[in-house]
């Protein structure tokens, strides 16, 4: 029997490789391997379609984690995300506007560090078959990008903190650091985190749809 990281109950990914992929009694290792590596640079291609901002850039890569971690499955998609934080911190240039390095240095390090627990959420929920419909796909995409802020904003705000006043009331021109918070990590990004969601509900449930027409034929 061959190694796998396939989850035990199928992901999209499971479905739709070609069937040359596939061994007899398992997908192997080295398939594995290459969409934890796909997974990554996918993150890494999206996470180049920015809008400049400060102190968080607005970028499609939050999309592709949540996508990434559906079609993987739970195992695949965190470590895919992981790939993609040590890629980063070790010098590639895949994070955002090409940046690279210590996510230290960056005020966005809590969000690439939950990336990684946001693809296992979305992966495991697929693996429970949400995906295969619209409300719980939305939904699961909503949860994913609720753990992703839940890393992100306590970063965001002992970054600004360090700052002082002067960046987050002068600069950003807000009252207080939990106002500079909100309105620099949150606000901007609602009205995108409902398109992702909702784009990601008719999609998925389609390619499911598409790839169940095709095996039944």
């Amino acid at each position: 029997m061959s190694l796998s990281l396939a989850p035990s109950r199928p992901v999209l990914a499971d479905r739709v490789l070609p069937a040359a992929l596939r061994l007899s009694k398992g997908r192997s290792l080295a398939t594995d391997a290459a969409l934890v590596v796909g997974g990554a640079a996918l993150t890494a291609a999206l996470a180049q379609l920015y809008i400049p901002m400060w102190p968080i850039p607005m970028t499609g890569q939050t999309f592709a984690v949540l996508l990434v971690g559906t079609v993987l499955g739970s195992l695949r998609g965190s470590l895919s995300m992981a790939l993609y934080l040590v890629a980063g911190v070790l010098g590639a240039p895949v994070f955002a506007e090409h940046t690279s390095g210590s996510l230290f240095a960056l005020t966005s390090g809590g969000f690439i560090i939950g990336f990684i627990a946001a693809a296992a959420l979305v992966g495991w929920l697929a693996q429970r078959e949400w995906d295969r419909r619209v409300v719980g796909t939305v939904v699961s995409f909503a949860a994913g990008t609720v753990v992703m802020y839940a890393f992100g904003l306590p970063w965001l705000a002992v970054s600004l903190g360090d700052l002082g006043p002067a960046v987050w009331h002068d600069f950003l021109h807000f009252d207080s650091l939990g106002a500079a918070v909100w309105g620099a990590g949150v606000a901007p990004f609602l009205v995108g985190d409902v398109v992702k969601a909702v784009v990601a509900g008719l999609l998925l449930p389609a390619a499911w749809k598409g790839v169940s027409h095709l095996r039944s034929r």
